[in-house]
């Protein structure tokens, strides 16, 4: 390739990176495996004849969701082994995301769990057509589909998601209100403000990886739940900070012990109560704590 026409493809890359590292990053759930996944595409965007390419962006995006597919298909078998829950990788996201309420619910941890439950194809077809609009014909040549298949499978997906899925849509603001709820009781250490904020049937997840101490299974009812965030966040007579920021799209807490980032919680919210937490310790899964990640559908 001369240098004109690695630039010109370089040039096309970089105008939709971003929306090719949130539909890898959607379907994968690891801003990790993502970036390696934006590598595979760009090797294989290189050696393209771009006269050929008709749709630059329908090209990559198809080209992203196969190397994806494959991601996935092998992390599946990672995470059969995964000590404990597996939790999505969080990654710190502009505010403005969370304005953009279609993508701030597909990338929220609550939503990015559901996803898990799906095949992998059911996956990408999913993520695909409800978070990107993107047209059947599109998504059956990445699946390697035929279009009707593509049309059965996104019904069978998209019934599988809203049995699942969170009843309602909580605005950002109603979340941080109940959050700033949520992490005032942390920082006292009050279990009653705790059980005031949380839902009786509320479930937390803690993803320590194996790496950092964690629940290795649901924690479920508000009074475990108080009690085990109440006891994990004592330990060692620890100096315990938290700050309120937007992770994936949404209001989320940022706890440090002695200083050091210790995770990120996340939390699900319906009806005022807080319905899921979602602890992420495991240190590979804070890489993107500091640096903002740009997400986008465009």
């Amino acid at each position: 390739m001369s240098d004109q026409a690695t630039d010109r493809a370089t040039e096309a890359f970089v105008a939709h990176r971003n929306l090719l590292f949130t539909v890898a990053y959607e379907m994968l759930g690891s801003a990790a495996d993502a970036e390696d996944v934006l590598q595979e595409t760009w090797m294989r965007w290189v050696k393209v004849d771009l006269t050929e390419v008709r749709d630059q962006r329908a090209y990559l995006v198809r080209v992203t969701t196969r190397q994806a597919l494959n991601r996935l298909r092998t992390m599946t078998r990672r995470k059969e082994a995964y000590v404990g829950p597996w939790l999505p990788e969080p990654v710190l996201t502009a505010p403005d995301v969370a304005e953009d309420v279609e993508l701030a619910e597909s990338v929220s941890m609550a939503m990015m769990l559901v996803l898990e439950t799906l095949s992998p194809t059911e996956r990408a077809v999913f993520v695909l057509r409800e978070a990107f609009d993107v047209s059947y014909d599109e998504i059956a040549a990445a699946v390697d589909k035929s279009p009707a298949a593509v049309r059965q499978i996104a019904h069978r997906a998209r019934g599988h998601v809203e049995a699942r899925r969170p009843r309602e849509v909580v605005s950002a603001s109603e979340t941080r209100a109940v959050l700033e709820s949520f992490r005032r009781a942390l920082d006292t250490g009050e279990l009653q403000g705790l059980l005031d904020v949380l839902a009786p049937d509320v479930v937390l997840l803690s993803d320590g990886g194996g790496v950092k101490q964690a629940a290795l299974r649901p924690v479920v009812g508000s009074s475990k739940v108080a009690r085990f965030i109440i006891g994990g966040s004592g330990r060692a007579e620890a100096e315990i900070t938290t700050v309120t920021t937007v992770f994936n799209g949404n209001p989320a807490l940022v706890l440090h012990l002695d200083g050091e980032v210790d995770g990120v919680l996340a939390v699900r919210v319906e009806d005022a109560r807080v319905t899921g937490i979602y602890y992420v310790r495991n240190p590979e899964k804070l890489t993107r704590v500091a640096s903002e990640t740009r997400l986008t559908r465009r």
